[in-house]
């Protein structure tokens, strides 16, 4: 058997077949890098600087704020950075960390819109003990199996990763996801989907389920009191980033199915979408539909824009 030595640096194809083209993609790159983080910003600014907004539902606002907001900051600059300095390779243990911090903050956005649906659901089930149920304790008994889930199958991921004997350097992706960096290797890899199929199961479809039934349980009890508009209001603006990430999801799962069918710019647009558009309309969806949020911003703009008033 030939001893093939492992590649120690990986390739990122990420969009070079438009070669001298290439670098033109900074521009709509780096409107949508701003949009997204500023957009972020501005409702983690917002829910900080009010104390009013100093409750459960609003610390998991900001709490995806800044997991939205880490995505572009950590993923989409060395992104952009390729396209303006013709940097397309890193070393496999700048991918493995990447590929961490990709799927960690993936799991936060999944966990943190099941910790919103709770959230709702305890409010208004069991209004006059909410207080009570969301205490410190009460919440990390919650928060923290649900952390450690995400840390302990994510790490899993990427450890299996690290152990596997690499003979194609060319990771066909703009940064390393996984099944990108798995699919290099020249040896068995049934573990490590095994494992990527089991982390899928027990974070976002699991989340998914729980998210479905507290938002059943939420509207079934809204039509029973007088709560209704308001009960709904919250859960379209919840469902609206749930289906958003839904989607994105979805999408890139197809694009990986069916990669051989696809032009592999398209198939590459679909992981970028996967991973950025989520970040870019949840602060939107929050800032404009959560009445107190949009209340703050508008007092914040008038504010800034007349400053003597």
């Amino acid at each position: 058997m030939t001893n093939i030595s492992s590649h120690t640096v990986f390739e990122l194809s990420c969009f070079l077949e438009l070669g001298h083209l290439r670098p033109l993609l900074f521009l709509p790159f780096s409107l949508f890098y701003f949009l997204s983080v500023g957009a972020n910003v501005l409702l983690l600014y917002v829910v900080v600087r009010q104390r009013s907004l100093h409750t459960p539902m609003y610390v998991l606002i900001a709490g995806m704020a800044c997991v939205d907001g880490l995505h572009p900051l950590l993923i989409l600059s060395p992104i952009l950075l390729s396209f303006v300095g013709g940097w397309t390779q890193v070393s496999v243990g700048m991918c493995l960390q990447q590929m961490f911090v990709v799927h960690l903050l993936g799991s936060f956005q999944s966990t943190i819109l099941l910790w919103m649906a709770l959230d709702r659901c305890l409010a208004l089930v069991f209004p006059l003990r909410y207080s009570e149920r969301m205490a410190g304790r009460v919440l990390l008994t919650v928060a923290v199996p649900l952390v450690l889930r995400n840390v302990v199958l994510v790490s899993g991921v990427v450890v299996l990763a690290s152990r596997l004997h690499f003979c194609d350097q060319l990771v066909r992706n703009c940064f390393c996801e996984h099944m990108a960096v798995v699919s290099l290797a020249c040896g068995d890899t049934s573990l490590n989907s095994a494992l990527g199929l089991l982390s899928i199961g027990l974070i976002p479809v699991l989340d998914f389920i729980l998210i479905t039934t507290s938002y059943v349980v939420v509207l079934a009890t809204a039509m029973r009191g007088r709560v209704v508009t308001k009960a709904t209001n919250t859960v379209v603006t919840h469902i609206i980033v749930m289906l958003t990430s839904l989607t994105v999801i979805l999408v890139a799962f197809i694009s990986y199915r069916v990669q051989h069918k696809l032009p592999h710019t398209a198939r590459l647009l679909c992981s970028i979408l996967y991973l950025f558009l989520p970040s870019t309309i949840n602060p939107l969806a929050f800032g404009i539909r959560t009445q107190e949020i949009r209340k703050h911003i508008l007092h914040l703009q008038v504010r800034e824009t007349f400053p003597k008033l």
